[in-house]
This record gives C-alpha cells, structure tokens and sequence, in this order.
C-alpha cells in the first residue's frame, strides 16, 4: 500500500516541474470574450481544442455575448457546430445558459463554482476551467482525459470518476499550485507524452516516477 506522504511527495514534484514547463496557466482555445470562452469549453468536452477552434473561428466573429447567443435559432447554431462531438446537447446547454446569463447574471459569467455548476452543460471540470482561465481564481482542480490519464499513471488516484480524481489531487497538492495541474498535463499530454503507449522513460515526468513508464490505464 502506497502511503499518502509518498504519493504527496510524488505529486508535488511533477507540479514542480509543470510550474517550470508551464509558468503562465491558459487555455489553447481561443475566445474574445468572456461567454466566448464559456462557449468554447462546453464545445470541448470529449473533442479536440483544434476542432473548437475551427468551428468558432466563424461563429465567434458574429456572436460575442450572452446576448448575442440568446438571438440563435437552434437549427442554424447546431448547423454551425455540427462537427463538433454531441453537438446537439451542446447546442441545448449553450443556448439555455446564455438564456440564464443573460437574465440572471446581468450578461456576466459568474465567477464561483456554485453559480456556474448551476448552468447548463457546466460541470466540476469546466466551472473550474473557467474560472481560473477568465479571473485567475483557482478554487479546484480541473479534471479532464489527460489530467485523469496521468493522475492514474502515476499512482495518485484509484478512481475513474472526473471529479472523485480532482478531489484525491486536491489533497495531494497544495492549493496554491492548483492552476498549474491541468493546463501543464493537457500540454504535456498533447506535446509531449501523449495517450498511446510508447517508450517515455526519458521523458522528464517519468523520471520522477519511473515505473508510469510501463502503466498505461485506460482513460476511459
């Protein structure tokens, strides 16, 4: 049984080197505006930030705010995003929640974790994406398919659930390096070690922990 001191020592040494690699936490989708984003990370569930780019290049140049979302019909806006992984749901989630932003949020994305899980399509997760990407506010750990690849990799979690994962790293990690877990291992995942196993015991995460080199969990 690994103890929860050595799995602590472990962690904070991965965020040791993530805080070197990737000083300054943002996100790779691009946005304008606040809903922008918001709009930009419900796409993103279970689709590449790549394929979000490219569907709202057109989109986000027209719409920019709750507002502006509010005035879609559903047809053309699922048309316009129709590549994009479970477009329909999102579609549905996007447009009631620029409905609520716009009426009980004045247009604003709120800012906590309590208002923003009440909106549709918003989870754990994506609350705390937003809130650290848009107002620098670090108040959990956002799990997604690469954060939850590496956590169980390397030994700091048992769980496949999103959020019981963020919940173990929250105990792992001190708060105030927080921001630094998910944008770094996204990164690292995507340009460095990604998901298919291959031979990455040079890679400098698993020189930390050398036996990740042979554990490759399923991440779904």
């Amino acid at each position: 049984m690994v103890s929860v001191g050595n799995k602590k020592k472990r962690a904070q040494k991965i965020v040791a080197y993530l805080k070197r690699a990737y000083p300054k936490p943002k996100s790779e989708l691009c946005y304008r505006t606040p809903f922008q984003f918001l709009v930009a990370v419900v796409l993103s569930a279970q689709c590449t930030d790549k394929v979000v780019n490219r569907v709202t290049k057109d989109l986000f140049r027209k719409y920019k705010t709750a507002k502006d979302f509010v005035c879609l019909n559903t047809q053309e806006f699922e048309h316009r995003i129709s590549s994009v992984t479970f477009f329909r749901n999102k579609a549905k989630a996007i447009l009631a929640t620029a409905k609520i932003v716009s009426e009980k949020f004045g247009g604003r994305v709120p800012k906590t974790e309590r208002e923003l899980v009440s909106l549709p399509g918003v989870g754990y997760k994506t609350a705390h994406v937003i809130a650290g990407e848009l107002f620098n506010e670090w108040e959990g750990i956002a799990t997604d398919t690469h954060v939850k690849r590496f956590a169980r990799r390397f030994d700091l979690t048992r769980h496949t659930d999103l959020k019981k994962i963020s919940k173990d790293l929250e105990q792992l990690i001190p708060k105030k390096d927080w921001k630094y877990v998910n944008n770094g291992l996204v990164l690292y995942g995507r340009y460095v070690c990604p998901a298919r196993p291959h031979d990455c015991a040079r890679h400098q995460l698993t020189k930390i922990w050398p036996p990740a080199a042979t554990r490759w969990p399923r991440t779904k």
